[in-house]
């Protein structure tokens, strides 16, 4: 029986478009996994959305001229289109200004209010002396009182991962305009995340299995526990739904607070626009169901220590204890899939510095199945790598170009002008059955990997059926047996089954030239699905319209299992799978590009 399987990819924030750096993070990965758990036949559900509230929206409307609501808009559609075009195959798409979400957050909130797991508190908040303006512990960076990094944020340190307030750095300054900020009293609600140590604790101790990265970060997390503001000082985010606050305008939910809910709150939603309410159920409170968490190493707090906190104390399930709240005990997180940083010239991407390539970009240039192979075989998933041009103009000419689409190329093209069809075998080899055995193993060997997010693993296992496919063209000769059809229709036979084989392996990878492939040999219909952008109304909110990205992937034909191919099957002359791309470019880059 197929498992449900939860797919919980970061929400980018709305204040802009989304760099390769981004997507190598939260976007490739997730989708390389979600796609090889449909074709495995587990029910995935694929969730996210664009991260609206918060300052970053509020400093980005300023500079634009716009509303926040306005900047959300636009972004919103912007990132959903990009996604749409990398193939992101998310089930549902969606943001935090619905009115779905909004509901969602409040009644987590009370939940944990209720079990006694928030508390208020008089604390120093910082304000931007030229506006006025509350600004949150992220924008607000100095030199870490503890190991003296400068460069530590308001909320924590990166260099050694402890969890600081913006008032105890030393020179302190805004990240938005440079300048020090004020600290003045405020009151606040926090999250009592003392009141998770033990629980939280235990429940670190059998994640025995998470990526070295993220278990080193999380082994020193329970050890400096202190209580969190989840409410800030501003008029855009999520109103507190209690006596005493809901009707304060500047009082509104952290932007962390709320976008974490966002998986669950997506998940209720998509459960609504399906038409059964609670099939959410099935991702979320059975306990055979898997949830896997997809973002970049600067997001692993608030996944591994911040979101399991919020729901075991919803579940009434932390040190205090309680009564689960209206939705009942959810799941907690199996897996945290993080990556690390996608850098260029050893920087982080940056905007403001020039240091930045857009996925639009890209994909205009370079199409969605070069950036995605790029990123699963050589992407920053155990360590930060640097991206150059010449690393990626040598892995798409050579790997994608010369190995795998001119293996498609060669092995259909002289089976189309020989016979017109896939041939019929005939008096097969040891060498032909030992090059399909191959193939047919690396199904379980490619699939290991995959299900445990080893991505470049599975990906260098895939082509090493390519690169030996490839071999067995060369060392067979099937060009030279004119005078022996037979043996050469079993030779090109041999070679379209594991070509067949090499697709269905590469297409959680490839998907769009993966379609093309079950094309070219003969295939109709939806090989991989893609994911369609669709504008909705808001469920809650009447005559309110937003963009969101969904699917249907049941319709898509793709599973993982080697199927033989049909003798017979007509064939006709292929164009290229990848064109080459000019060696000049990987010393420059594209006109658009900053030079690395």
């Amino acid at each position: 029986m197929s498992a449900p399987v939860l797919t919980a990819v970061a929400w980018p924030y709305a204040n802009g478009p989304r760099h390769i750096g981004h997507v190598s993070g939260f976007g490739v990965p997730s989708d390389v996994f979600s796609r090889y758990q449909r074709m495995a036949g587990n029910r995935v559900l694929m969730v996210s959305g664009t991260d609206e509230h918060g300052t970053p929206i509020l400093v980005q409307a300023d500079k634009e001229g716009l509303t926040p609501r306005q900047t959300a808009d636009k972004y919103s559609r912007m990132i959903a289109e990009d996604l749409r075009g990398l193939g992101m195959s998310y089930d549902l798409f969606t943001r935090t200004t619905t009115g779905n979400h909004y509901q969602v957050v409040q009644e987590i909130f009370l939940a944990l209010h209720r079990n006694g797991y928030v508390t208020a508190r008089t604390t120093t908040g910082a304000v931007s002396p030229s506006t006025g303006r509350t600004l949150p512990d992220r924008y607000i960076e100095g030199t870490c009182p503890i190991c003296g990094y400068d460069g530590a944020r308001g909320d924590q340190c990166d260099n050694c991962g402890n969890q600081l307030d913006a008032a105890e750095l030393v020179n302190p300054r805004s990240r938005i305009n440079g300048e020090k900020p004020e600290f003045v009293e405020t009151e606040h609600l926090f999250l009592d995340l003392p009141a998770f140590t033990e629980t939280l604790g235990k429940w670190l101790t059998t994640r025995t299995d998470w990526r070295p990265n993220v278990l080193n970060f999380t082994r020193n997390l329970v050890d400096d526990m202190r209580p969190r503001p989840i409410t800030r000082d501003l008029d855009w985010g999520v109103p507190v739904p209690l006596d005493g606050w809901r009707d304060q305008p500047l009082k509104r939910f952290y932007v962390w607070f709320d976008a974490v809910i966002g998986y669950f709150s997506a998940s209720v939603e998509w459960a609504r626009r399906s038409g059964d309410p609670d099939a959410w159920k099935a991702w979320w409170t059975d306990p055979k169901a898997q949830g896997h968490y997809f973002m970049g190493k600067d997001n692993i707090t608030f996944h591994a220590q911040i979101w399991p906190a919020l729901l075991l104390g919803h579940n009434g399930a932390g040190d205090k204890g309680g009564a689960p709240g209206a939705f009942g005990e959810l799941n907690l997180p199996d897996d945290i899939v993080s990556s690390e940083f996608l850098t260029m010239s050893g920087s982080k991407f940056s905007t403001s510095r020039g240091t930045v390539i857009y996925v639009n970009d890209f994909l205009r240039e370079f199409g969605p199945d070069t950036l995605r192979y790029f990123i699963s075989v050589a992407g920053p998933e155990t360590q930060d790598t640097d991206f150059t041009w010449e690393e990626f103009v040598r892995r798409t000419n050579f790997e994608l170009a010369n190995e795998w689409g001119n293996l498609v190329n060669r092995s259909v093209a002289m089976a189309a002008k020989n016979v017109g069809a896939v041939p019929a075998p005939v008096a097969p080899t040891a060498e032909d059955e030992q090059l399909k055995s191959l193939a047919r193993g690396a199904f379980d060997v490619v699939g290991g990997h995959l299900a445990r997010s080893r991505f470049r693993a599975a990906a260098t296992e895939a082509m090493r059926v390519v690169s030996a496919a490839n071999k067995y063209l060369s060392d067979q000769e099937p060009w030279k047996r004119k005078d022996d059809p037979e043996r050469r229709d079993t030779i090109l036979h041999t070679a379209l089954q594991v070509v067949s084989d090499a697709n269905t392996l590469l297409t959680p990878f490839l998907p769009h030239s993966a379609q093309r492939v079950h094309e070219l040999l003969g295939g109709s219909g939806v090989w991989a699905a893609q994911p369609e952008l669709r504008d909705v109304e808001d469920l809650d909110v009447p005559g309110r319209e937003y963009p969101i990205l969904t699917g249907d992937y049941a319709a898509e034909q793709a599973s993982w299992e080697s199927r033989e191919i049909q003798p017979g099957t007509p064939l006709s002359k292929p164009s290229p799978l990848f064109s080459k791309l000019d060696p000049a470019l990987g010393e420059t880059g594209p006109e658009w590009a900053p030079i690395s």
